[in-house]
């Protein structure tokens, strides 16, 4: 039976084989597809809107969206034309767009937050007004935030105040004293001081909570009643002693008012954090009170929580701080590599180390930085300005700018150590040498102030080249005007040149600006040179008090008053 099937299947192929068919040639139906209008080509037209919205076209996108929300369903869109009308200010289209947001949503609290928009635009004060009580008698928490959002952004600030104290009566505001603030807060807002402040005395006569106590204060301080908020920041932190925003408002208060000690104890109390220990230091630092960086040391070394790179860096800052330089460059060992604080306290442990009088082992500890940080880098130039820094502060001045020179001749001229070592040069009298350096600075960087400024000021104070000096000076004054350091120098090329009331001008300027020895030791001389020694001898006596071992202070009194 196999063998009759299959010689069957041999005749058919056969058969197929000796008599092929030709093919049936099927008609095709070609099928015509019309293009899409572009006015209704949806997804062309949201493309087009948000290509503009990325260019920052605002206006374009406005009406892309708008012409959008005409064809789509998606009260999204129309919501997004709504608001970027809004946002530049197109009545008339935000108008359109928000007809068919409401269509699409109307119940959506945004369609009546755009309406009472348009109308105070528009003019409609009682239509905004009617939108805005039906916003805020809404029963959800957040129902003052798009109240505050259209009154914060109206043209007319009286007249959005004016509103807010018609919408803000007790009865909406109801027993959320939060909403209290918040109202108070936005009548300072529209600067009106009168109405934050009667809302602010009611919500605390109801309430007295924490918040209410601190924003009272707030508003203490603005009417410069620094005794009253001090009073209410600390009634606000006995009911919310944990509160680190009360803590760091009022520490703030406390610095403001120059009492950094205060503003330490207050960040005391309550939960420690990295930032909490470092507000600490920083201000019990201001105050150079000893006592209180000892304890915040203390109670950094007790708590048992992970030590960050950060809290390791200022655990080193404060044991500095307070004389324990051994256990300041332990603490500095301990920050991790993968810290963004881990070379500057390899930095501090090369400072410590060289104190300690220990030069070579300060010097390996560079070596190893070195090779961490690499050949070319920000950090490789700081190491090389550390390096010549130490020696130079050993008297070894010509091997400083051995060191200088290696740098400069690794990074091909990087600025920095260039104007290093022309400083060094000028203060061992090499004063050709410093001129040169500071000149190939100015070659790269012809607007350099600080290189104008140094150049000027030396050919001012150490050659006869006055003019040029002047020159140089006049060009960084007017790159840096306010840089106290070129205002002296200004004045004291003026001294030169024998303009003493210009000198005294400027240099007096100068002085108010930076009440440094240096600036005292050029104002005492004018004024002596001038004639005017009494006063002289006040400015020189500020400078003592600021730097009684400067050298150019000791040298100007020396000379012209021993």
């Amino acid at each position: 039976m196999a063998g009759t099937a299959l010689a069957a299947a041999l005749l058919v192929l056969s058969a197929c084989a000796s008599s092929p068919k030709r093919p049936r040639v099927v008609e095709v139906q070609r099928q015509s597809v019309a293009p899409v209008p572009r006015e209704k080509d949806l997804p062309l037209m949201l493309i087009g809107a948000e290509y503009a919205l990325q260019k920052n076209d605002l206006a374009a996108a406005a009406q892309g969206y708008v012409d959008a929300a005409g064809l789509s369903p998606d009260p999204a869109i129309a919501e997004q034309a709504t608001r970027l009308a809004l946002a530049v200010k197109q009545w008339p289209l935000a108008k359109t767009a928000l007809q068919r947001w409401q269509a699409l949503d109307p119940k959506a609290v945004g369609v009546r937050q755009a309406s009472a928009w348009i109308a105070l635009a528009e003019g409609e004060v009682e239509r905004a007004y009617a939108e805005l009580v039906a916003l805020a008698e809404r029963p959800d928490k957040g129902r003052w935030r798009p109240v505050a959002q259209v009154l914060l952004g109206a043209a007319d600030k009286s007249q959005a105040s004016n509103l807010l104290a018609r919408l803000a009566t007790p009865e909406r505001l109801g027993d959320q004293d939060l909403d209290w603030v918040a109202m108070s807060q936005l009548a300072f807002k529209l600067d009106d001081k009168a109405l934050a402040e009667r809302l602010s005395a009611e919500t605390l006569r109801r309430f007295k909570t924490a918040d209410d106590y601190a924003w009272s204060a707030q508003l203490a301080l603005d009417r410069g009643e620094k005794e009253a908020a001090r009073a209410r920041y600390a009634e606000a932190l006995k009911r919310d002693p944990e509160s680190l925003r009360l803590r760091t408002g009022y520490a703030a208060l406390l610095a403001e008012a120059g009492d950094n000690a205060g503003a330490a104890r207050a960040l005391d109390a309550g939960k420690q954090t990295d930032v909490v220990y470092g507000a600490r230091a920083a201000y019990a630092a201001r105050a150079d009170d000893k006592p209180l960086l000892g304890k915040l040391y203390s109670d950094m070394q007790s708590d048992s929580s992970p030590r960050s790179g950060k809290r390791l860096y200022l655990l080193g800052q404060v044991a500095e701080l307070i004389g324990k330089d051994k256990q300041a460059a332990d603490w500095y060992r301990q920050v991790p590599e993968d810290d963004e604080r881990w070379f500057d306290a390899g930095i501090r442990t090369v400072v410590l180390i060289d104190k300690q009088g220990d030069a070579e082992a300060a010097l390996r500890k560079i070596n190893e930085l070195r090779l961490a940080v690499g050949t070319d880098s920000r950090e490789t130039v700081d190491l090389y300005l550390l390096e010549a820094d130490l020696l130079s502060r050993k008297a070894k001045k010509r091997e400083a700018i051995a060191v200088y020179t290696r740098g400069l001749e690794q990074l091909h001229d990087e600025p920095r150590l260039l104007y290093a070592r022309a400083m060094l040069y000028i203060e061992i009298d090499d004063i050709d040498a410093g001129e040169r350096d500071l000149r190939a600075l100015l070659a790269t960087d012809p607007d350099s102030a600080d290189a104008l400024n140094a150049l000027g000021y030396t050919l001012a104070d150490r050659t006869d080249r006055y003019a040029e000096a002047n020159a140089l000076i006049e060009k960084a004054i007017k790159i840096k005007p306010d840089e106290p350091a070129i205002i002296d120098s200004y004045g004291w090329v003026q001294y030169r040149l024998g303009n003493l009331d210009e000198a005294v001008r400027l240099l007096r300027k100068a002085f108010e600006k930076q009440p440094d020895s240096e600036v005292a030791a050029h104002l005492g001389e004018v004024l002596w040179v001038r004639g005017d020694r009494e006063e002289a001898r006040q400015v020189w006596e500020q400078g003592r008090k600021k730097d009684a071992e400067n050298k150019v202070l000791i040298e100007t009194m020396k000379r012209l008053a021993s």
